[in-house]
């Protein structure tokens, strides 16, 4: 996707937003801040876009967004129940309306038989409790690997939870 679509989704998620007079938080691990960045690209995106957490590492997902130390034991950074964990967290920390969590594999290392370069587990949470996580598996580069997560999240966010059309 090009740095113009990008923009332009996050203009549809920062419309949406405001219409519905609510906010958005990012926990961000292997996109580093690169959904936020896309956000706040956005004039005027300060009136929906609340903070973002760059939580690189697991100490980092524990003391700022609350991810519990067992979750990260039990299954790993990259997973389902880490994301929820990372969205849910952020979420209340923020005390914003809706919150994107990313935790990936980018590579070029870092990969498993069970885990490819390229496994992207993405959370996403409302404050009217809804918590839903799903993955994606993408190809190429790292920054190609980061830029499809981070369109995806930002895609997924505005159909599932924004229900913009």
């Amino acid at each position: 996707m090009s740095d113009q679509a990008l923009m332009q989704l996050s203009e549809q998620v920062g419309e949406a937003l405001l219409q519905q007079r609510a906010t958005l938080t990012t926990a961000e691990s292997c996109t580093g801040g690169w959904i936020a960045k896309v956000i706040t690209d956005i004039a005027g995106s300060s009136a929906w876009f609340e903070r973002g957490f760059v939580t690189y590492s697991n100490d980092a997902k524990q003391a700022m967004i609350g991810v519990h130390p067992e979750t990260l034991l039990s299954y790993g950074a990259v997973s389902e129940q880490v994301v929820r964990e990372m969205a849910q967290g952020a979420m209340q920390a923020a005390e914003a309306s809706f919150a994107v969590a990313v935790s990936g594999i980018a590579g070029p290392g870092g990969g498993s038989a069970e885990k490819p370069v390229g496994t992207v587990w993405f959370g996403f949470a409302s404050q009217n409790g809804k918590v839903t996580a799903c993955h994606q598996c993408f190809s190429g580069d790292r920054e190609a690997v980061r830029r499809q997560a981070t369109a995806f999240a930002l895609k997924t966010l505005a159909e599932d939870f924004l229900q913009i059309a």
